[in-house]
């Protein structure tokens, strides 16, 4: 397993492809624009989330107070030291994200097989939580901006659904276009947002500068030793301020940590800090804003302005988690989590904008489902901050085996750094865990599927692997060449290329062609690629290759899990080697393999069936690999685990 260690500086990510970063002022724009979008909207919902009547938390100036000075101590912990200054450091080759770190964790621990696997079951628990986040996100983000509808004319409240639905639909149609020609616009748009959320916090400040006694940490204590339990649940709704801080580090490959942090610190905490003191200052003044109180911070002639930014803000935060679930089923996809989906490419310039469409139709189905089931931002927040959290935990447990065993620091120093945060993450976690009932269940649902899929792939196509590797020790490739070529096999013109997944194996495809066409080509190359936990892998180290006998070739490709994968492409740098490859005349054999489940060994017997099925449907391997249709022959082969 191939694993860095890293805490690098803010230079070009290692061994990533393309052009020089951009200069600071660029890159803080862009991303202000991709980012910030969920973490920077969730004003719009958390205060009136806190003291829904349903927690049980009295509207007086105690607990605004209280619950102003929890917001502004989370956001200072969790997000400014937790991740932008600690975990921001935690990068794989200058990538975050739950998938990049879990790769870095797995690989620091590579000698303790039990230990690696426990983390990479961890991890995908993780990466299923995520998935449940980019359900609840656009419905939550989209819906709490068109609820201002009800606050500039409450007649208008029947069209806050189906304007929400149709916005939302827009969206997910408009993904296959791609992200390029709007993506420009997305940077001053959060600028205008963070810049008049911030003023308008700041107004309302001014009418009852009380609410400053909030910078002070003794009254969140105060107000949680006073309220105990009710303090407990009410941060179940405090942890819906923090939501999206994990875009901060899962962006960090894009844009770097520099940007991140200056950003940060310079317009998204002081604006978000601003907008949430003046929403305190103005439920002292008047308590009756609670209805909205985002929406009362604004005069009455700015509030269907702000309806439209804010829907354009959310549409942004949509969108970023929209593109981030992409890209993480794509890592998924190459460190063998998930089934070959067809994924495609969006950009000509930009190789990290991609859409894959699976995903894009299953995440609207389910938003859908998200908004007409819980009918409001409200409801949503009960079921949103558990996703949330879950990932937060486990990022912060991930991390500690990083500290430890990346790199290297002393025992007590990576307990000390990690169980603070892990103290805090797994209060808000236990808290949300009170919300199952209702809704909570929702995002854990959706990350129970997700799990289920993604492990039982994983556990199925290392046992495939392994049953290959058994194949191979009774028949090496290599013997069984020789043996063929003393049989003298008519040749044919052309090259043949067999895929593999185990260099050692006598694939399927070459055993079934011999059988059923009983002819050998002229040049045969036996090609396996392999994707390290990195990701990004130099061109000096992407191909490898060996003769195994007369006209027969062994090539190894190795692609990071963030590698843009073009196999034709990348075959022509093996024409120094002497492989010079003929489009026309080359063929690319396959294996679909059809799996016979078996009581008794392997998986259950039910996984092993959901393993079949989703091998059976599996998307289109050609298209992935970017393989030339009219060139590309699937033999079958069943095979049992």
């Amino acid at each position: 397993m191939g694993h860095s260690v890293s805490a690098a500086p803010d230079a070009d990510r290692v061994g990533e492809p393309g052009p020089h970063r951009k200069a600071l002022p660029a890159l803080a724009l862009a991303a202000l624009g991709v980012v910030y979008g969920d973490i920077g909207t969730s004003p719009l919902y958390t205060m009136s989330t806190v003291f829904a009547p349903g927690n049980g938390l009295p509207l007086n100036a105690f607990n605004i107070v209280g619950i102003v000075s929890l917001i502004f101590w989370s956001l200072m912990v969790v997000v400014s030291l937790k991740y932008v200054v600690l975990i921001l450091r935690a990068n794989n080759h200058g990538e975050g994200g739950i998938m990049a770190l879990l790769a870095l964790a797995a690989s620091s621990v590579a000698t303790r097989p039990r230990l690696r696997r426990a983390l990479l079951i961890v991890g995908v628990m993780g990466a299923a939580l995520f998935f449940g986040d980019s359900v609840i996100t656009p419905a939550i983000s989209v819906l709490s901006a068109v609820e201002g509808l009800e606050v500039a004319a409450p007649g208008l409240k029947s069209c806050v659904i189906p304007v929400t639905l149709a916005a939302l639909v827009v969206l997910f149609v408009m993904q296959k276009h791609g992200t390029s020609g709007i993506g420009a616009v997305f940077g001053p748009v959060m600028v205008a947002w963070f810049v008049v959320i911030g003023i308008a916090g700041l107004v309302n400040i001014a009418a009852a500068p009380v609410i400053l006694v909030a910078l002070n940490p003794l009254q969140g204590l105060g107000f949680c030793l006073h309220h105990r339990w009710l303090a407990f649940v009410a941060l179940g709704a405090v942890v819906l301020s923090l939501t999206g801080a994990e875009a901060l580090y899962a962006d960090m490959g894009h844009f770097g940590k520099r940007p991140i942090r200056v950003t940060w610190f310079g317009i998204v905490f002081p604006s978000l800090v601003l907008n949430y003191f003046g929403q305190g200052a103005l439920l002292l003044v008047n308590p009756g804003a609670l209805s909205n109180p985002f929406y009362r911070l604004f005069p009455q002639w700015a509030i269907f302005p702000m309806i439209v930014l804010a829907t354009i803000s959310t549409v942004i935060a949509s969108q970023a988690v929209i593109s981030g679930t992409y890209s993480m089923t794509k890592q998924a996809m190459q460190l063998s989590f998930l089934p070959r989906m067809n994924v495609v490419h969006t950009s000509e310039q930009e190789i990290g904008q991609i859409y894959v469409p699976g995903i894009n139709w299953t995440l609207l189905a389910a938003v859908i489902a998200a908004v007409l089931g819980f009918g409001s931002s409200t409801a949503l927040g009960s079921a949103y901050g558990i996703a949330v959290t879950g990932t937060m935990l486990i990022t912060t447990f991930l991390t500690f085996f990083v500290v430890r065993y990346a790199w290297h620091y002393n025992w007590l120093l990576c307990v000390f750094a990690t169980a603070f945060f892990f103290v805090i993450d797994a209060m808000f976690f236990s808290a949300n865990v009170l919300k199952i009932v209702e809704g909570g269940w929702f995002p854990l649902v959706t990350g129970a599927v997700v799990f289920t899929i993604m492990a039982t792939w994983g556990r199925g196509w290392e046992m495939m692997l392994a049953e290959a590797r058994v194949r191979a020790g009774k028949t090496p490739l290599k013997p069984y060449l020789t043996s063929l070529l003393e049989r003298s096999p008519v040749r044919v013109g052309g090259t043949a290329i067999f895929l593999t997944p185990h260099p050692e194996a006598v694939p399927h495809a070459l055993v079934n062609n011999l059988l059923h066409n009983r002819v050998l080509h002229e040049r045969v190359v036996f090609l396996t690629v392999v994707t390290k936990e990195v990701p990004w892998v130099p061109d000096s180290e992407r191909v490898t290759a060996q003769p195994l006998c007369p006209g027969c070739y062994q090539v190894t490709i190795v692609y990071g899990f963030k590698d843009e994968v073009d196999l034709p492409q990348t075959l022509v740098t093996c024409k120094p080697a002497g492989l010079a490859f003929e489009p026309s005349e080359t063929s690319w054999f396959l294996s679909r393999a059809a799996l016979v489940p078996k009581p008794g060994r392997g998986m259950a017997l039910w996984r092993e069936r959901l393993f079949a099925v989703m091998l059976h449907n599996v998307g289109n391997v050609a298209a992935f690999f970017e393989l030339p249709a009219n060139r590309v022959i699937e033999l079958g082969a069943r095979v049992e685990i």
